[in-house]
């Protein structure tokens, strides 16, 4: 009885319209069953209905993704609004249309795709199958797809984007996000990320076309089009090649007695750190036996974020401690980012921020380019950094000649910025976004944690031919430029209408349309509010940064030097915070630096975030 039962609600389940007594997402549901052809997420969604849950029906199904600042990323599992199947095909039936509009010669110059190893048992969903459903929306249209045939970094798709002179190219990939999560990463024919007007087009087109085309779902084409092409061996080679213009001292590499160890996080790094080492003259570095080859679980670690520390760090430090190896080398699980702990005298772990990371390619990289090229001219070097990184390099700048610029966060606003400075004729070094994502050289136009793991590795062993280590040499950058002490955190929210009232609250501060001219005892000097485009600073209180309406950005600089922002998360449901002193060289009372910095920490979310009266989540450490 209950199995005819079961066949009858199914039957119906086919025949629309449904009783759920909203229109709209009578309609949604009804669109999903017809046009879903995954079991596992097609039952979710069924499982669903057949309980009742119409309000967890509605959250997956009555709304979209847009692309936040890695392109499109949810979690996996069954609905409109999350990475599943569906959702990719859409996407990439939406990215067709809009590449046939913008290239009369798509179908010469063709599209690459890569994944990382993520992946979901309960929705039958893996960043390669997405991958694969990718190609075969494209191969479908007589697109030639360079489809990678096995995982590679994310910096591997925006290298092939520009090797291979195709239109554009797709990662499939949530980088150092949580297990659950995917990603969709768009990357322009430039080989930088996709910025506006191409992502709101994206989403146009993606809108237009929502129901699968015929041949959208055949992912035999991927294994029987002539069309597809694996470009791996090629890319790698290329890539390693490439790596060369950034190695200067690769005969004291291979001499050098410092020892690494690496982790790939469970991800896509091992085999190509590995590589990079080779390529840079160095022994191999010790691999992390427990997290070396991918798992989509990451189940030696919490969390699968280098960038969280010590904490996520305990597998690769104890082998370090064991092996006798003084530098960690930590790769993300896509190997777009980068960490490094230090072993210090005391026998303490320095695990180092991306600011300071930064601070020393800063350097590392100016130092190389001043003995490499004497008479070249600096007022045509630039380095970069987003605007809630480190001010270090401006202060390099400053002292040195080069320029420096800042873009909005997200490395798709550097990318985009160093094509055009590339297209100039400039020369550009280094760039960065303090969590922990770096570029040397731009061979690549996006963060690539592989080639930041081999260059930490030459600058420590250049160092330690003159019995320095990494910390050291930080301080003495910090002395000649003077000292920056910064401090990143974040606050979860999972509520958007709190994070909407907390920064609104800033905006009509005592009275309406008044910023604050006090953070508690701190007198504030300028405000600067990316979403609005208002800047206290400029002549025309405009922002020369660009708006960014779609996410939520006030930058506060402070009478005492201090420059604090406060942000969401274009990835995660985070309110994050920055803050940073910038002393001039010579003020080496690093003591009240820190004290100051953080009172005024401690200022901004009492004042400003109010955790308690809004329920916010405390990064747990």
């Amino acid at each position: 009885m209950a199995e005819n039962a079961d066949d009858d609600l199914n039957s119906n389940l086919l025949h629309a319209p449904y009783l759920t007594g909203d229109p709209q997402l009578d309609t949604a549901i009804g669109q999903w069953l017809r046009w879903d052809k995954n079991p596992k997420t097609k039952e979710q969604i069924e499982n669903l209905l057949r309980n009742g849950m119409n309000k967890e029906l509605r959250d997956r199904l009555c709304c979209r993704m847009t692309f936040g600042t890695a392109g499109l990323r949810s979690a996996m599992g069954a609905g409109f609004c999350y990475i599943n199947d569906l959702t990719v095909i859409q996407s990439t039936q939406g990215m067709y249309k809009y590449l046939e509009r913008c290239f009369s010669d798509f179908k010469q110059r063709g599209f690459v795709v890569g994944y990382d190893t993520r992946g979901q048992v309960t929705s039958s969903c893996s960043s390669q199958r997405l991958a694969k459903l990718t190609a075969a929306v494209l191969l479908a249209k007589d697109i030639p797809v360079y489809l990678f045939s096995r995982y590679v970094p994310t910096p591997f798709v925006p290298y092939a984007v520009q090797e291979l002179k195709a239109v554009a190219g797709v990662m499939i990939t949530a980088s150092h996000n949580r297990k659950e999560d995917n990603g969709y990463k768009v990357y322009w024919e430039t080989g930088a990320q996709i910025t506006s007007p191409h992502d709101k087009e994206i989403l146009k087109c993606i809108e237009e076309c929502v129901e699968p085309w015929n041949d959208s779902w055949n992912d035999n084409l991927v294994d029987t089009s002539p069309l597809k092409k694996d470009p791996l061996q090629d890319i790698c080679k290329k890539y390693m090649e490439d790596l060369k213009k950034i190695c200067f001292y690769r005969d004291l590499n291979s001499k050098t007695t410092l020892k690494f160890v690496h982790t790939s996080f469970h991800g896509v790094g091992h085999d190509y750190v590995q590589l990079a080492f080779q390529v840079f003259g160095f022994k191999p570095p010790i691999p992390v036996p427990e997290q070396k080859d991918p798992d989509p679980d990451f189940s030696t670690v919490k969390c699968p974020n280098p960038e969280e520390g010590e904490s996520v760090l305990e597998l690769s430090l104890r082998l370090a401690e064991k092996e006798n190896a003084r530098i960690v080398l930590a790769t993300d699980p896509d190997a777009d980012r980068l960490a490094v702990a230090e072993l210090q005298e005391n026998g303490h772990w320095k695990v180092f921020t991306g600011n300071e990371l930064a601070a020393l390619f800063g350097w590392w990289m100016f130092d190389c380019w001043k003995k490499n090229k004497p008479n070249a001219d600096v007022k045509n070097v630039y380095m970069l950094a987003t605007t809630v990184s480190s001010k270090i390099l401006k202060a390099i700048a400053l002292k040195e000649g080069f320029h420096f610029e800042e873009t909005l966060p997200g490395f798709k606003w550097i990318g985009s910025r160093i094509k055009d400075l590339l297209g100039n004729g400039k020369e550009v070094l280094f760039a960065f976004e303090e969590s922990i994502g770096f570029l040397c050289g731009t061979s690549v136009l996006d963060k690539d944690g592989v080639s930041a793991a081999v260059v930490v590795a030459e600058m420590a062993s250049f160092l330690d031919t003159r019995k320095v280590t990494l910390m050291e040499q930080l301080t003495k950058v910090y002395e000649i430029y003077g000292y920056h002490m910064s401090k990143t955190s974040y606050f979860l929210c999972y509520d958007p209408p709190t994070i909407k009232t907390i920064f609104e609250r800033i905006r009509n501060f005592e009275s309406p349309k008044e910023y604050p001219k006090f953070c508690g005892a701190f007198a504030i000097l300028h405000v600067r509010d990316i979403t609005t485009g208002y800047d206290s600073s400029q002549p025309n209180k405009k922002s020369i940064l660009p708006v960014s309406k779609n996410s939520q950005m006030i930058t506060f600089t402070f009478q005492n030097g201090c420059v604090a922002t406060l942000r969401t998360s274009g990835t995660e449901p985070k309110i994050k915070y920055y803050a940073e002193m910038c002393a001039s060289p010579g003020q080496s009372d690093t003591t009240f630096l820190e004290e100051e910095l953080k009172k005024l920490i401690d200022a901004l979310i009492e004042n400003f975030l109010e955790p308690s009266k809004n329920a916010l989540v405390w990064r747990s450490v």
